[in-house]
């Protein structure tokens, strides 16, 4: 049994430099609270929750959600890695879209410390153990380097030598990124950059990344009510915004064949669109704009390749030719990106399902991608996971 699952309410804040926001909590709370302001929905009518956060002990969704109701419902707690937002979606909306329940909230939160991700279990094997072997064998280990960047930057130095591609290619995503992030008041980074800064910002790999090509550290909170069409008929809620299709895939043996870009996620990537492109029967070029997982310059340019906006090794003519912006064949994020917005992890993907609410609503002001039906979210961990979303316009 599968039910049409719509998107009644989101709910999201501003996203904060580390030791500058409210704790974990009070974030998660805030972000539900709105979301269900959104929706116009009592907490009581909840039947099932999924808070997704990375940095933290268990059952701190628990912790976030008793502040906005004791109902008593399930409170699943999910992890997986920086995926862990649309997990948590993919779950909510499965449980409505199986019949499970009528109404399920999707929360994701992270209170992040300042600096490059590290590892909290020192003392057993690290889940990205197979991955990080892998790495150490195709770009070597670097003194002071983080595992982040040796992965993702060194996937971008495999599509330098591969095709030819510039450094000056990804510093053009991220000055993007920074004029869309403009016209957010809910990012982090909200200063525009040229192409030039991008370039003179100190390396952290020379000839292959700048400190400006990374993502930020960002603490924040964002979620999502979902339910089906008859909770929405019942309870008079907005059904014009409908999750149409959504994927959740892992690694497969090809990521770990001796190729950077691959070892990053593009298969998951690449299979995970072609499951969503097939479940609402499009194509890439039916999109109209695109959220996607750009911790790094790097990864966004990656990622047109692997959600089939272009053939693989053609991504630097897709950003010469302005065809990832306003006036293009798609605008990739408006909302400034993990680049500029900010990449709360657990948060992350819910951040991007509120994004798009508003684009489909009509409601992103000046970050509005005019005639917008078909909102595609990508938002990947490794380890891994990649949940690839298609939102429609619900007429």
């Amino acid at each position: 049994m599968t039910r049409k699952v719509f998107v009644a309410g989101a709910g999201m804040i501003p996203f904060k430099k580390p030791g500058t926001s409210d704790t974990y909590d009070v974030m998660g709370a805030t972000a539900t609270r709105q979301a269900l302001a959104d929706a116009g929905v009592d907490y009581n009518l909840v039947q099932q929750a999924y808070v997704g956060y990375v940095y933290g002990d268990s059952t701190c969704g628990q912790k976030a959600l008793y502040d906005v109701g004791m109902s008593g419902i399930p409170v699943i707690n999910v992890n997986n890695n920086c995926a862990t937002g649309s997990s948590a979606l993919f779950l909510a909306r499965q449980a409505v879209a199986s019949g499970a329940v009528e109404c399920a909230l999707a929360l994701g939160f992270e209170f992040m410390g300042p600096g490059a991700l590290k590892s909290v279990w020192t003392d057993r094997p690290s889940a990205l153990e197979r991955a990080l072997n892998l790495t150490d064998k195709l770009v070597g280990k670097t003194e002071g380097m983080s595992n982040a960047i040796r992965q993702f930057a060194g996937a971008g130095q495999t599509h330098m030598r591969k095709h030819g591609t510039k450094l000056e290619t990804f510093a053009k995503i991220r000055a993007k990124a920074s004029r869309h992030a403009a016209n957010n008041p809910l990012a982090v980074f909200r200063t525009v950059v040229s192409t030039e800064d991008v370039m003179n910002a100190p390396m952290l790999w020379d000839g292959v990344l700048t400190r400006l090509m990374a993502c930020p550290p960002t603490c924040g909170a964002a979620a999502a009510i979902v339910v089906s069409e008859a909770f929405a008929r019942k309870h008079g809620l907005r059904t014009d915004v409908l999750i149409a299709a959504q994927s959740l895939t892992t690694d497969r043996a090809s990521s770990f064949e001796s190729d950077m870009i691959r070892l990053v996620g593009f298969d998951m990537t690449r299979e995970g669109a072609r499951q969503v492109y097939e479940q609402a029967s499009i194509g890439p070029q039916d999109v109209d704009v695109i959220e996607l997982h750009d911790c790094f310059a790097q990864n966004e340019l990656l990622t047109y390749e692997g959600l089939g906006l272009c053939d693989e090794g053609c991504a630097e003519k897709l950003v010469n030719d302005g065809d990832n912006t306003y006036g293009g064949k798609w605008v990739v994020n408006p909302s400034g990106g993990l680049l500029s917005k900010g990449h709360p992890l657990g948060a992350t993907g819910l951040a991007q399902c509120y994004e798009m609410v508003q684009q489909l609503r009509g409601n992103a002001d000046q970050r509005q991608v005019a005639g917008a039906r078909n909102a595609l979210t990508h938002n990947l961990g490794l380890g891994g996971a990649c949940v690839v979303t298609l939102y429609q316009k619900h007429d």
